[in-house]
């Protein structure tokens, strides 16, 4: 008998966190447990990317947590261990990651963590319901990738730019690695294009010393448009778009309203056109929100994106949840018609106003 799994919808409601690993990575753990055992994830709460209720044959059940790394270097074990040590519940923790390297599996034993990555490594030590499971996968990463960064294309480059954009006070290396759930290796590639770029500048290679955040921006949209960060859809709203907004302010939708809906929210510009909103699962929430389907003529158009970043900072204005200003504007340099004009209204604005939305 095979054990049974169930992936619950809002499971991965978190905002900085890769919703395809934690899914995968509580499907490879299904495949590990033992027979007649069962996993539902459940959605996360506090500084974890998720739970997982474990239950044993004889009903006995119990919760772990699981911490979402795309990549963790040994040096990074350290930091991730002391912050997690300051969770506020006690259930047993696994990281999880594509893959983790054998020193890196080593320090988190040495610090009494669990782990799993997807090329088979896992070591998982639950007490209640009593749970042991150890498994040996790849010795070496099957992905692995030394390549000086050349753009910044992709959902890794877009969180490293919102994060060196937003924060008032730069990181380092590890910080950024920290803050984004980044591999520090991947991390120094791109601060290395972006130094060569001269789009910051380090003191020497170390620290960086300064930011030109509206020409990383700009750089940002222009490698990474916004259709190739995630899937469009376009949609009609016969009844106008505040009668949307209204109803997105009532809904249970994970969602953040961006494009120059978003830019109004900060900035006076022309009235919007188009409502552009990031959505978990458009066509759901077209459904839901009484949109119909449209190829022209559309006023509405949903993105799903390809990470949850684009959800990190949104700000609540009249229950409608808006798009932080610096995935704003990236969205809007690369949107149709006034987008690109708007976009730099927005930047100006933020130029003016770095206290209100840096933090």
């Amino acid at each position: 008998m095979l054990p049974r799994y169930r992936l619950l919808h809002n499971t991965c409601n978190m905002p900085f966190s890769d919703n395809t690993l934690v899914r995968d990575a509580v499907r490879a753990l299904q495949q590990r447990l033992p027979p007649g055992w069962e996993a539902e994830a459940r959605a996360p709460k506090g500084d974890v990317d998720a739970f997982v209720r474990l239950t044993a044959p004889n009903q006995l059940s119990g919760l772990i947590a699981l911490e979402a790394r795309q990549r963790l270097d040994p040096k990074a074990v350290v930091l991730l261990a002391d912050q997690l040590s300051r969770r506020p519940d006690d259930k047993p923790l696994i990281v999880v990651a594509r893959y983790l390297s054998g020193a890196t599996r080593e320090r988190l034993r040495e610090r009494g963590l669990g782990y799993l990555d997807l090329t088979g490594n896992t070591r998982i030590v639950v007490r209640d319901p009593g749970l042991f499971i150890e498994t040996q996968g790849a010795s070496e990463d099957p992905e692995r990738e030394q390549r000086p960064a050349r753009s910044l294309k992709g959902a890794k480059a877009g969180r490293i730019v919102r994060a060196l954009v937003d924060l008032k006070t730069p990181a380092g290396v590890r910080e950024l690695a920290a803050q984004t759930k980044i591999d520090a290796g991947y991390v120094s590639r791109v601060l290395s294009l972006l130094d060569t770029e001269a789009l910051i500048t380090r003191a020497g290679r170390g620290r960086i010393e300064t930011i030109d955040w509206p020409a990383l921006l700009r750089r940002w949209a222009t490698d990474s448009p916004l259709e190739t960060r995630g899937s469009t859809a376009t949609y009609l709203e016969p009844r106008g778009l505040p009668a949307l907004l209204a109803r997105l302010a009532k809904s249970n939708e994970t969602y953040a309203v961006t494009g120059s809906s978003a830019a109004a929210a900060f900035a006076p510009i022309a009235p919007a056109r188009l409502a552009t909103i990031w959505l978990r699962d458009a066509k759901l929430a077209a459904e839901r929100l009484g949109l119909r389907p449209a190829e022209s003529g559309a006023n509405v158009l949903l993105v799903e994106p390809a990470d949850d970043n684009v959800f990190e900072g949104m700000t609540e204005r009249d229950g409608v949840n808006y798009a932080a200003p610096s995935q704003t504007a990236a969205d809007l340099l690369t949107s149709p018609g006034r987008g690109p004009a708007e976009a730099e209204e927005l930047i100006n604005w933020m130029r003016a106003n770095e206290g209100a939305w840096r933090r």
